[in-house]
This record gives structure tokens, sequence and C-alpha cells, in this order.
């Protein structure tokens, strides 16, 4: 049977509604990185959006619905990112260069969502605990996997692969959630994009040093 195209009213509806959610999630998540869960207020995200509290209401019933699509939307471009190790067939050091980029990209184009994000961790994930075990986990072990094979195929240095991905999630995300003291200790307002250039040039030789294979009879210095 022919497939049947729905109208383009209803077309543009959907668009529109798509559009006023994104605009709602994207000043949330200023409001949630800045004042957390607890203190943050729909009221002040409908202001904040250009609309009433029961407008707001009408497209997130609860503020918890409301976090819950943002942290849900900083997880989803997180995973992305993530997803690009599992790949043993790639060379490690292009994939690990090419990770540590995104993950810098990400802290840098979107620092409120992974403030909210690493408030939420730090808090001891309270409301997403769930979300965190059953997709972050998962991807983790697969990731691992790979850093596994890489290592018994000889290209990586024997190394524990989920304490390196730990040290490249701290030091990446730091670039966001603790950008103000680093500006302070920079004496400047705000990071800029050659202090991501500068960053992403020493965790990567960090890195690859760490998965480095030593010639043979090389004492590793």
């Amino acid at each position: 049977m022919p497939t049947v195209k729905p109208p383009a009213k209803i077309n543009r509806r959907v668009q529109n509604r798509d559009k006023l959610e994104a605009e709602i999630t994207a000043e949330a998540v200023r409001v949630f990185a800045e004042c957390g869960y607890e203190g943050t207020s729909i009221a002040t995200v409908a202001e904040n959006a250009g609309l009433s509290k029961q407008n707001l209401m009408y497209y997130f019933p609860t503020k918890q619905a409301l976090y819950q699509r943002v942290l849900d939307e900083v997880l989803d471009e997180w995973l992305a990112r993530m997803d690009s190790l599992a790949d043993a067939d790639q060379d490690p050091r292009a994939v690990l260069r090419t990770y540590v980029q995104a993950k810098l990209k990400f802290s840098r184009e979107h620092p409120w969502a992974s403030r909210v994000y690493a408030m939420e961790v730090i808090s001891g994930a309270p409301l997403y605990g769930g979300q965190i075990q059953s997709r972050v986990v998962p991807l983790v072990r697969k990731d691992i996997e790979v850093f596994e094979q890489w290592i018994s195929a000889g290209k990586i240095a024997p190394i524990n692969a989920t304490h390196l991905l730990f040290a490249i999630w701290a030091m990446t995300q730091s670039y966001a959630d603790f950008s103000a003291q680093m500006a302070l200790v920079l004496n400047r307002k705000q990071l800029t994009k050659k202090d991501f250039d500068d960053a992403e040039q020493v965790i990567v030789d960090m890195v690859l040093a760490a998965i480095s294979v030593q010639p043979p009879g090389g004492d590793g210095r």
C-alpha cells in the first residue's frame, strides 16, 4: 500500500512543538547548572523562555520531567562521542585522539550541559542513576573489550582501560565543570579556544604515552 503522508498542518505543528521544547530545554540547562535541581523552579525556567508557567507545564508537567529531558539530551551527546571508541579495527592512537578532541569540543560548546550532569553525579545521581547504569555501563564494557583486543594484538601497552577512560573523562570534562577556576588561574574572564587547543595537545600526549608500546629492550624512558 502507498505511504500516506501526514497533512502539512500536522507536520508544522510537530515542528513547532519540537522547536519550543528545544528552546525550553536550552533555558533549563542553564538554570539547572546555575541553581541545581533543588534550587531550580519551573517558574524561573518559564520566565527565561518567555512563557507562562502554565504553558511550559503543558510540555513538561513536572520539574523532574524537564530535568530528565535535559539529562537525556546531555547523555545522548556524550554517548555519541563515546561510541566512537568501539572499533577494534581502527588505529588506537587515531581513535583516542579523536575521542579526546570530541570530549573537549563538547566541554567548550556545551559547558552548561556538562555541569548539570556533573552536579547530578556529584550528588550521588539520585534522580538519574538508573539511566547512567543502564546506558553508560554497557557502553563502557563494550569499549573495554576493544582495549583488550588492542592489547592482545600488541597495538597498545597493557593498561587498565577502565581507569584510563576515567582519567580522560576527568581531564576533558574539567574544562567545562571547573572552567571558572581555570580562568581565574589564567587571569582572564573565560577560557579561549587556544586554551582548549593547548589542553587537547597535553591530554592527547599523555594518553598516547600511556598506551605506547615500548620497543624490545626499552626501559620506558
